[in-house]
Parts: C-alpha cells; sequence; structure tokens
C-alpha cells in the first residue's frame, strides 16, 4: 500500500499524441488527425487516446482487431508542456513509474534517458534541464511489433508461442496476444510520471520483512519481528551525515509503539528491528483473520523529513518439497499449517491495463472468494501485479502466487537484457514485499518445460535460453532482499536433476492433453501432486458474445467468430469435447448452452478427482478465472463480468468440505470406467474432503433411485473426517450396481444439511445416454424489489439447472446455478436485475435435459 511521496508532483494534463512514424497502411483521415495531435489522457495508452478521439471503432467489437494492426508498428509520441518555478528544493528527478516500452524522454529538447522494460520505474535528475516558466516534456515510443522484429533480426530470434517475437522486449507478453488474448501490442505512459522534488534525503526504497516468534513473555504467545529494511538517497549538495529513522507500528486497534534506527553518514542503508508483543497472526481465507499493521518510516535529514507508509502482516510460510515414498510433495504452510489449494490463474483483468482500477479488482476478488478460491496465482505472460489487487487480497486472506513475467519462450541470457531483468525483479520483489498475502514467487511459465519437449536445442545454436535467471539471478535477487518467502524455479516444476518437469510424482504439474486432444474424463488417469494449471474452453456469456460478434447468421465458425476465438482449432476443439457427452446442438444457442455445460462438466469431474486425491493431492489452479476481452476462453468469469455455468461448478466442486461419489478401483478397471466400457466400477467410495478448520463426525444417506424418483436401494454411511483432512467410505454393492444406468442415479446425501457438505451425485450415463425427461422444470417468478426470485421445481432429475439472467438482462446476475434436482425437490434463484421481466428469467431457466428436447441433432 505504498503511496507516492508527498514531494512528488503529478504531470498528467495536457498531453498530446502524435505520431512522428506511421505506416503506410494508416487511414488518411487517421494520419491527418493525427499530424495535428489528438488529447491523450496519462496514464493511459494510444489505443485508447485514438478511440476516445473517434479515429478507431472498439478494438474489441468484430473483426476490428485486424484493421488496427497498424498501432503496433507505429511510433507513438506524448507531449505535454507544464509550468515550472525554482524552489528551495535541491533535487528535481523526472519520475516514470511505467513506460510501454521501448522509449526516448525528452525536457525541453535534451534527451534526458531511454527506457527498455514497461515492469520498471526509471528516475532522471533534471534539474539542469529545467526552465522557469514553460518547459516541454515528449516521450517518443518505438512501435512494439517492428521493435521487437528488429532485435530478433540484429540478435537472433529465439522460440516462442504466437506470432510475434515478444520475448525480445521486457513488455507484457499477452498485450502481442495469446490463445485467448487479443492483439494489441501499443504504446502508451501506463503508471504516473511527474517531478519530485526533494532536498537532503529521501527514502528510495523500504522492505518490511516479517516473522514470528515464541514469545519470551506470556506463555503461549507469539511476538511478532518486524525487520524494516531502508534505503536512502542524498541529495549530493548537503554534507554527508547521519540520517535518522524513526519506524512506527500501529496494530489494528490504534495501539502504536516505535523503534528508531541510523543510516550512517557514508552508508545507503541500514535495517530497523522492531518487536510486536503478542501480535496477532494473519491468516489465510478459512484459517482465521486477517489483522495488518501501519508502518511508517520517517527520514530526518537537518530540516527535511521523508515517510514511507505501508502495511504489513504477521504470519509465516513455507513450500514442502521434501521427498517422499509417492515423489516429491508440492505443500504450501502458513503458520505452519497446511494449506490445501482451491485456486485460479489470472491474467490481467483488461486488455488495456490502465482501464482497470480497484473496484474492478475488487469485483475479481469478490469473484474469486465467492467461488471458494484461496489462491490467485499471477500467471507469467502478464504483469507484476498492481498493490491494489495485493491490498484487496491481504485485506480477504486470498493467497498470491506471483510469476517472474516469463511466459512460453526463451529469454536473451545476454547483458542488456539481464541488466533489465535484475533491475525490474530488485524494484518489484521489493514493492511487493509488504503484502501477506504474497506467499510464492515462481520464475516462469512453461519455459522450463519447453526447454526440455518443444524442440529448443536445435534452435538455440548454444544460446542461452533463460535458465540463468530461474536458477540464478531471481533465487539470488530473492535470497538478498526477501528470504522470507519460497520460490519455485518454473511451472510445471518437479524439483530434481534430470527430472522431467511435468512429472505428476513431483512437485507441480500442467495438465493439457486434456483439452488439447484428450477427453476430459483423462483427468482421472492422473495422480498429481498439484496440478497448477488445467483448464477447458467455453464462450462467454451470450450478450457478451453477441455484443461483438455479428456474423450473419451466428455461427461457431463465422468470420467474427473465429476473431473472438484464439485457440489453434478452438472451436473444433469444443465439439470434439462435447462428443460422447452431450448431444450435438441443433442451434447456435443450443451450441452456446452446450458448450458452457460441457466446460463445466469438464472443470467439475477433474477438480472432484484431484480433491478425492488428498492428501497425495495438495491443491489445483484452474486456468483460468477471468478473460481480458470478450472471447471465447478457458475463464470461470467473462470479460463483461458474468459468471459462467462453469464458475457456479466450480464454487461447489470447491467448497471447503466437498463429497464427491468416485471409483475406487484397479487403474485398468478406473480406466474402462472412465471410457465408458464399463459402467459399473468395481468399488463406488464416497470421498468426503474437510478442508475446514473443525473436524466433522456423521452420517451420509446413499441412494439409488429412478429419474421419476423411486427409491432402488438405500444406505447410510457413517464417516469421520479430520480437519483439514479427507476419508473414503466404500458404498455397498447393492446400492453402487446399477441395474438400468441409463435411468438411474446414486445420490449421497448428508443426514444433516447444517455440515457444509452438500449431496453427490453419481451417473451410470452420459446426458447423450440418458433417458432424462427433457422437459422436467416448473418455474415460478416472484417480482422484488431489485429483481425477482425464481422457483423451480423438478418432477423429474433435472441435471444442471441454471438460469443465464444475462439473455434477458445483460446486467442481471443470479446467485445459484449448476444445481442438480431430485424429483419432487425445488431450488430458489435470487436474480438481481435492474430491468427485466420476471416472466422472461423464469423462460429462460435450462438445465442439461433440455439438450435432448431439440428435434434437430446436427448443427447446420
Amino acid at each position: 500500500m505504498a503511496h507516492l511521496p508527498s514531494t512528488f508532483r503529478a504531470l498528467h494534463h495536457g498531453w498530446t499524441l502524435t505520431a512522428p512514424v506511421l505506416p503506410d497502411d494508416v487511414p488518411a483521415t487517421v494520419a491527418a488527425a493525427l499530424a495535428d495531435g489528438v488529447p491523450a489522457i496519462v496514464p493511459g495508452e494510444a489505443h485508447l487516446d485514438l478511440r476516445c478521439a473517434g479515429l478507431i471503432d472498439d478494438p474489441f467489437d468484430g473483426a476490428n482487431e485486424a484493421a488496427q494492426q497498424w498501432i503496433g508498428d507505429t511510433t507513438w509520441r506524448f507531449s505535454t508542456t507544464f509550468t515550472w518555478s525554482d524552489d528551495a528544493s535541491t533535487r528535481h528527478d523526472l519520475v516514470a513509474h511505467g513506460l510501454d516500452t521501448v522509449a526516448t524522454v525528452e525536457l525541453n529538447g535534451d534527451v534526458i534517458g531511454r527506457t527498455q522494460n514497461m515492469h520498471r520505474s526509471y528516475r532522471w535528475n533534471v534539474r539542469g534541464s529545467l526552465r522557469p516558466g514553460e518547459n516541454t516534456l515528449t516521450v517518443t515510443f518505438a512501435g512494439p511489433v517492428p521493435e521487437a522484429a528488429a532485435r530478433a533480426q540484429r540478435d537472433g530470434a529465439l522460440p516462442h508461442v504466437n506470432h510475434h517475437e515478444y520475448n525480445q522486449l521486457r513488455k507484457m507478453a499477452c498485450s502481442f496476444g495469446w490463445d485467448w488474448g487479443i492483439d494489441v501490442a501499443g504504446a502508451g505512459i501506463w503508471k504516473p510520471i511527474g517531478l519530485d522534488s526533494w532536498s537532503g534525503v529521501r527514502i528510495a526504497s523500504v522492505r518490511p520483512l516479517v516473522d514470528v516468534v515464541p514469545s519470551t513473555g506470556s506463555d503461549g504467545a507469539d511476538d511478532g519481528l518486524l525487520r524494516v529494511h531502508v534505503e536512502v538517497e542524498r541529495d549530493g549538495v548537503r554534507s554527508d551525515e547521519d540520517v535518522p529513522l524513526v519506524v512506527t507500528v500501529t496494530d489494528p486497534d490504534g495501539a502504536t509503539l516505535t523503534a528508531s534506527g541510523t543510516v550512517s553518514a557514508g552508508e545507503t542503508s541500514t535495517v530497523v528491528l522492531v518487536t510486536v508483543p503478542e501480535v496477532r497472526r494473519w491468516w489465510p481465507v478459512g484459517y482465521g483473520d486477517q489483522p495488518l499493521y501501519d508502518v511508517q518510516v520517517e527520514a530526518q535529514a537537518a530540516s527535511d523529513a521523508a515517510f514511507w507508509r505501508g502495511r504489513v502482516g504477521f504470519r509465516t510460510v513455507e513450500l514442502d518439497t521434501t521427498p517422499d515414498e509417492a515423489g516429491a510433495p508440492f505443500l504450501l504452510r502458513v503458520n505452519g499449517e497446511r494449506v490445501l489449494v482451491r485456486g485460479a490463474n489470472w491474467i490481467p483483468d483488461h486488455a488495456f491495463l490502465t482501464v482497470i482500477d480497484r473496484d474492478r479488482y475488487a469485483r475479481r476478488v469478490a469473484d474469486a472468494l465467492e467461488a471458494n478460491i484461496n489462491l490467485l496465482r499471477v500467471w507469467g505472460g502478464g504483469i507484476y501485479e498492481s498493490d491494489d489487487l495485493y491490498d484487496l487480497a491481504d485485506e480477504h486472506g486470498l493467497l498470491m502466487w506471483q510469476d517472474f513475467p516469463f511466459a512460453c519462450a526463451a529469454y536473451s541470457e545476454d547483458a542488456p537484457m539481464r541488466t533489465e531483468i535484475d533491475a525490474e525483479a530488485r524494484e518489484n520483489v521489493t514493492r511487493l514485499s509488504p503484502h501477506p498475502s504474497l506467499v510464492l514467487w515462481n520464475g516462469n511459465n512453461e519455459n522450463t518445460w519447453g526447454s526440455v519437449d518443444w524442440g529448443w536445442p536445435g534452435r538455440l545454436n548454444g544460446r542461452g535460453w533463460g535458465d540463468l535467471y530461474y536458477n540464478d539471478l531471481l533465487p539470488r535477487v530473492l535470497a538478498e532482499l526477501d528470504p522470507t518467502r519460497p520460490y519455485s524455479p518454473a511451472s510445471p516444476y518437479s524439483f530434481g536433476d534430470y527430472r522431467h518437469p511435468n512429472d505428476e510424482r513431483y512437485g507441480s504439474m500442467h495438465i493439457w492433453d486434456v483439452w488439447n486432444r484428450a477427453d476430459y474424463t483423462v483427468y482421472a488417469r492422473y495422480k498429481p501432486r498439484f496440478v497448477a494449471e488445467f483448464g477447458f474452453q467455453a464462450p462467454p456469456a451470450w450478450s457478451s458474445l453477441t455484443a461483438v460478434v455479428h456474423d450473419e447468421p451466428l455461427n461457431p465458425f463465422g468470420p467474427q467468430m473465429l476473431v473472438h476465438q484464439k485457440a489453434n482449432l478452438g472451436n473444433a476443439k469444443l465439439e470434439r469435447g462435447w462428443k460422447g457427452h452431450l448431444p450435438d446442438p441443433a442451434t447456435i444457442e443450443g451450441w452456446h448452452w452446450t458448450t458452457q455445460l460441457n466446460q463445466a462438466h469438464a472443470i467439475r469431474f477433474g477438480v472432484e478427482h484431484f480433491r478425492s486425491l488428498t492428501p497425495h493431492n495438495t491443491g489445483t489452479i484452474l486456468w483460468q478465472l477471468n478473460d481480458n476481452w470478450p472471447v471465447v476462453s478457458w475463464a470461470a468469469v467473462d470479460f463483461a463480468e458474468h459468471r459462467k455455468p462453469l464458475w457456479y461448478a466450480l464454487r461447489a466442486a470447491y467448497a471447503p468440505r466437498l463429497a464427491t461419489l468416485q471409483p475406487r478401483a484397479s487403474d485398468e478397471a478406473c480406466a474402462a470406467a472412465w471410457e465408458g466400457l464399463d459402467p459399473n466400477p468395481d468399488t463406488l467410495a464416497l470421498v468426503l474432503v474437510n478442508d475446514s478448520a473443525q473436524a466433522f463426525r456423521g452420517t451420509f444417506t446413499v441412494t439409488r433411485e429412478t429419474f421419476d424418483g423411486t427409491l432402488l436401494a438405500k444406505a447410510t454411511l457413517e464417516a469421520s473426517v479430520p480437519a483439514r483432512g479427507a476419508v473414503t467410505v466404500t458404498v455397498p454393492d447393492e446400492v453402487a450396481a446399477f441395474g438400468d444406468p441409463t435411468t438411474e442415479v446414486i445420490v449421497a446425501e448428508p443426514d444433516d444439511g447444517t455440515t457444509g457438505f452438500t449431496s453427490a451425485f453419481w451417473h451410470g450415463a452420459e446426458v447423450l445416454d440418458q433417458r432424462l425427461d427433457p422437459q422436467p422444470l416448473q418455474v415460478e417468478a416472484v417480482h422484488t424489489d431489485d429483481g425477482c426470485l425464481l422457483r423451480v421445481s423438478a418432477t423429474s432429475y433435472a441435471r444442471d439447472v441454471f438460469c443465464p439472467a444475462d439473455v434477458v438482462d445483460p446486467a442481471a446476475s443470479v446467485n445459484d446455478g449448476m444445481v442438480n434436482l431430485r424429483a419432487g425437490r425445488s431450488v430458489t434463484f435470487r436474480v438481481t436485475s435492474p430491468s427485466g421481466d420476471p416472466q422472461a428469467f423464469a423462460a429462460a431457466v435450462r438445465c442439461a435435459n433440455t439438450l435432448l428436447d431439440a428435434s434437430e441433432r446436427t448443427l447446420p
């Protein structure tokens, strides 16, 4: 929660955007407007200024992406004027907190600096270039696409995914496009820029590192140890002298304590140790509270003072990868307690970063927490995430895993790149060090895996591919600046010499044969220790999709639809994915529901299998929570902030207390069962996963019944589950053995509905082969002040009851979904909508059964 110093004067007004070098394919009207200059917003980006000036259409709409590729080829210049008068300050620094990316900075015609890296800040002493009165500041950015290509030509191309040479620049990789991301590589002043005028001394950085130790005072209490690493810069004008420091710590109740230190003359840094007696520990969500302590550092130099303010939470964190009889785990512990990770991967929440504000971050954090997610992994093709996101995570106990920004590519180890990476790592490790939610640093995304399996050696010609960073530079920086957090060199990673990096027996793994080529039931063949990536695609909400795709007629392979499907053969893979599970849809609306439903089924299947392996498996991280534009993707929440059916299925599968019915037999028998060759596996078991602090002891009633509710068999199972543990209870054969798998369902229901467990369902056949009533629902709508209540009743077994509220009102939301309803049971959905007819919402309710109601069975 660090703030800009009070001495900082933002220069955010009066900017103009021009283009000193334009490609030949720019429309003449655009070129003419840019010759005169258009207003620019700072912080901001060229794309956004062009859109505000009416020079381009919405980049996300239709096929505009291709028509606007010239923006990434263009040299952009941002210019402003400001007035300045000399004052008593001895230093006047121009500080750019974020320039994207290769830029030349000029003040009154003097080149004062050049930048190569959007992931770091730059500071220049500009006293010699400032003039009393009016001053002119310009920032000229090289077109990122030709700049990256030119460097590849000059220095040698290195392996990468996708079509641009993004690994040549320290620029957000996914701005060049990804298999879910739009290609909008552009330029801009994306963080604050301004003058920092100061005298004597300034606080250059603060790293408040925490520890918790047993108290030497009262029994059973803990003390917090706060080591405040302070670095100062002197103005170089006054004589070198001691710099007294005062550190003030304020606890959550407002009580304060102080400690003092000194940066001695001739030195630039020191450490102030603060002991916080009987400290209140910070805990992850579901483990305890999140007390935060305010920290203020004051530096005195003669009559001048400088301040830094932030927050910390006291906790310990470790990553256990100690080899065991099954391989080696990937086990996170916070305050010594094992954390079973229920995670999601995080990508930048908007293709244009400067649009993301704290409120948008807060809504995504709510999406995560309400889906029972306890960890976000900040993926390496994005950015070092903002303090806004980390502040929110601190406040809510949401754990954060931060990748260093390296993804799916080889990176030069030569001096220019190495120097920039060292600088960005030092700055961002320091910046993020106060946040208790940050529990793991990770070196790269899939680069170590790529070096083994993606044919790199023959293309590198002996050059390094980045391993120097992941196994030398980055761990050295962390050991120096933040040894309080664990580090993994890569994801996936197997923590051992000569092991394949994606070995399921060791450390973390990514599972991508499912989606790319295998049926989702193949998840059951894996017994991973920890899954850091896995996922399945589906389109966004109907209103999100149709707002940007205008093909006539709308169909999965229309030209604009394919602009919004970035995965290779993505919509063909969607079709392959539903085959054998769901009937072929008859309409585009049917395609939309089929693919969304299949995504939810695939992930629920995978998550429940992985969690049923607890404690062998210690976590899963879904790919992915969010989108950065309206697109067919793996996301649970689409760009327009609609929660897809996947989100509701994930919330259920990620419940702290999960009941799931799973086959438990030989590996061969399990595989046969998943392939549909044997609908009756050797053993059916009720697996109870208890990721809570309280042990569970109770009973479940397990029944086999027909879809009309006729009871065929029944048993009562007793179970005792320790806190943060799991147990497996065998279902008796007379209940587990289907008579007719196409007309029966097995249900395990807790006898006490207050335990936190919900019912588990086991099907002997896929929807495609089940004889489900295609119209099993009766819906009653009741108007409320903020929308309506939908009381949904089932006359026969209904799978995955859902209300796509956005088809009625794009601003609507619904509190529940993807509910299985047994015959005679009901559920009430609450729809929140600023407008929308309750009867229209009632008519929109659907379930998996309705897919069987189509008179046509093929999509035109």
